[in-house]
């Protein structure tokens, strides 16, 4: 009796019947079969375009791949960069590290960790993926045990593809959202809220079965999605990681129209005013600081550097 075995089917002869859309790519599971998911990485050819969102990208891939990436219908509006749009009363939008572009620089660090792990052989000792990990945590930590943004930032930046995130058209915006989103994977897994991480937090962090809770931010008992933005006289509040970001312009006394939700003083806020106002909107938060200093509970508001802007104030406290 004769039996024939199957030979493995390569990706091209799954995939070649299987359509994904504009935005994804064909990749076949652990079982062999076709599945479709968002592209990894579009061609780098320069053919900017303008999406539908009023934002400018390399080209059509990039425009598919983010609108994949963020679940979100984003058409091509016209060729070529988008042209600003003037307004009566223009309000910059932070920069601001989406849940999207967070959970994206966390999987290219994983596949990049993943790519170094070395099987045991026969006179010799692999290394396996916690033992990856505590080498790189080992040479990034300067000696405390903990790895604070700075630290973790400078790991990151070890590994090109990981650091390679053109969000936006411009490097130093770019190397900005990259600290913020590193912000936002110390928050993950930061379980004393001390900005810095153990090596069983940074394990967590960055551990493949791990899945990142989606938080949303709080405003007047509504919770909104990632994403969602509203405005305080001429600065625009944008909600990101479950934490309002927004900016701090001096609005130099114009009349700004502000949704009903919410308050609108006789004068332009200061920092103490915009603080308290904050309280009201988080009421379940109780503690408050200005800086990145450690603290024991999670910060309510604090203010960071912003290309755009002078400053901006991040108002955390969201819900899961």
């Amino acid at each position: 009796l004769c039996i024939l075995q199957e030979e493995p089917r390569s990706k091209s002869k799954i995939c070649a019947n299987v359509f994904c859309g504009a935005g994804r790519e064909c990749a076949v599971t652990e079982k062999g079969e076709p599945t479709c998911l968002c592209i990894e990485k579009c061609h780098p050819h320069k053919r900017p375009v303008c999406g539908s969102n009023g934002k400018t990208y390399l080209n059509h891939c990039e425009l598919h791949r983010d609108a994949c990436l963020t679940g979100s219908k984003i058409q091509v509006d016209y060729d070529g960069h988008c042209k600003e749009k003037k307004s009566e009363n223009p309000a910059a939008s932070p920069v601001v590290c989406y849940q999207s572009d967070r959970d994206e620089l966390r999987r290219r660090v994983i596949q990049w960790l993943e790519a170094e792990i070395i099987p045991d052989g026969w006179f010799s000792k692999g290394s396996n993926y916690s033992e990856v990990l505590d080498k790189y945590f080992k040479s990034f930590d300067d000696g405390d045990s903990r790895l604070d943004s700075t630290e973790f930032l400078k790991f990151v930046e070890q590994n090109e593809t990981a650091i390679n995130m053109t969000t936006y058209m411009d490097q130093e915006t770019n190397k900005l959202l990259r600290g913020l989103c590193v912000d936002a994977l110390i928050e993950l897994s930061d379980e004393n809220a001390d900005w810095k991480l153990s090596f069983n937090e940074f394990l967590k962090c960055l551990s493949p079965s791990f899945n990142p809770p989606e938080r949303k931010c709080a405003l007047e008992d509504e919770t909104y999605e990632d994403g969602a933005e509203t405005q305080v006289e001429c600065n625009r509040c944008v909600c990101a990681c479950g934490n309002w970001v927004c900016t701090a312009m001096t609005c130099e006394g114009r009349n700004e129209k502000v949704p009903a939700q919410t308050h609108q003083p006789d004068q332009d806020l200061t920092e103490e005013e915009i603080a308290r106002y904050v309280q009201e909107l988080q009421k379940h938060q109780v503690s408050m600081r200005l800086g990145r200093s450690a603290c024991t509970k999670p910060p309510l508001a604090r203010w960071v550097p912003s290309v755009s802007v002078t400053w901006r104030l991040l108002v955390e406290g969201g819900t899961e």
